[in-house]
């Protein structure tokens, strides 16, 4: 994952919405949108050569995502875990805030550069680790962005997001946030980040839409919690090589009853103007 737009609006009806795009090398096995075979209550993408994921839910009323950090002077072990191993994690361990504490003090050093969103509705975590820093902060209610750098770095990829995002809410949700994502036109130069890779490498990966034959966005998801529904809603958009559309998939996913009835115990506020 690479991208990824939310709108986080804790105890109202509708406390998450999320579009996303997954930037990947094509010749990498990955397994589409559905319940995985050895851990039926998580619904997600799933890359294979791993075994974990990008995006995905749990239907005890988790979700997290994970994204990369473009750092190439940051210098990991050869035996460092898989990022995506940290969503299934996140949503299976029992105790989600201690968990990430305990990442944040010490365990997320082991792992390549990432950015971590995991949440249960109700409160909603940031786990980033840099080159510098691991820290771990609550996300505060409203629209954000994360790309390959921290929650809210603007670049342009990212405010395009947010702004797609933005406008989904107040005319077309999910229609104009999947427009925004599916934007391919490379940012002018004087615009671009410098994170380390050199110009030409930068432009490619400038847009929230990556086209190319070997590596680009694979996949575009968007979700929608509904608290009042007691549902999670995802769709996968999927990519091939040069853009191409190979197909979506839409699960909707019943929260099981644990889940509605710690909700019902939060009252309801509207969102916020």
């Amino acid at each position: 994952m690479c991208l990824v737009a939310f709108d986080f609006r804790p105890e109202t009806a509708v406390p998450l919405r999320l579009v996303a795009n997954r930037d990947e090398f094509f010749q990498r096995a990955t397994a589409p949108l559905e319940a995985w075979q050895d851990a039926p209550d998580i619904v997600g993408g799933r890359d294979l050569e791993a075994g974990g994921s990008w995006l995905a839910v749990h239907r005890g009323g988790r979700v997290a995502a994970v994204t990369n950090v473009r750092d190439p002077a940051l210098k990991v072990s050869a035996d460092a875990p898989s990022r995506g191993h940290l969503v299934r994690e996140a949503l299976e361990c029992p105790d989600l805030a201690g968990w990430l504490a305990r990442l944040a003090a010490s365990d997320g050093w082991r792992y390549a550069g990432f950015n971590l969103l995991a949440g249960d509705g109700h409160r909603l975590w940031h786990l980033h680790r840099s080159r510098e820093r691991l820290l771990l902060s609550e996300v505060t209610p409203g629209i954000h962005g994360l790309s390959n750098a921290s929650l809210d770095t603007p670049w342009p990829k990212l405010i395009a997001a947010r702004q797609g995002l933005a406008m989904a809410l107040r005319r077309r949700w999910p229609e104009d946030a999947m427009s925004a994502l599916s934007d391919s036109c490379p940012v002018d130069d004087h615009h671009l980040p410098d994170t380390g890779v050199g110009l030409e490498l930068e432009r490619r990966l400038s847009p929230p839409f990556i086209v190319g034959e070997q590596y680009g966005t694979r996949a575009t998801t968007w979700l929608e919690w509904n608290d009042d529904a007691g549902v999670i809603v995802l769709e996968e958009h999927r990519y091939g090589p040069g853009g191409a559309a190979l197909g979506k998939t839409r699960e909707r996913i019943a929260l099981t009853r644990m889940h509605l009835r710690d909700s019902s115990r939060h009252d309801r506020r509207g969102p916020s103007a």
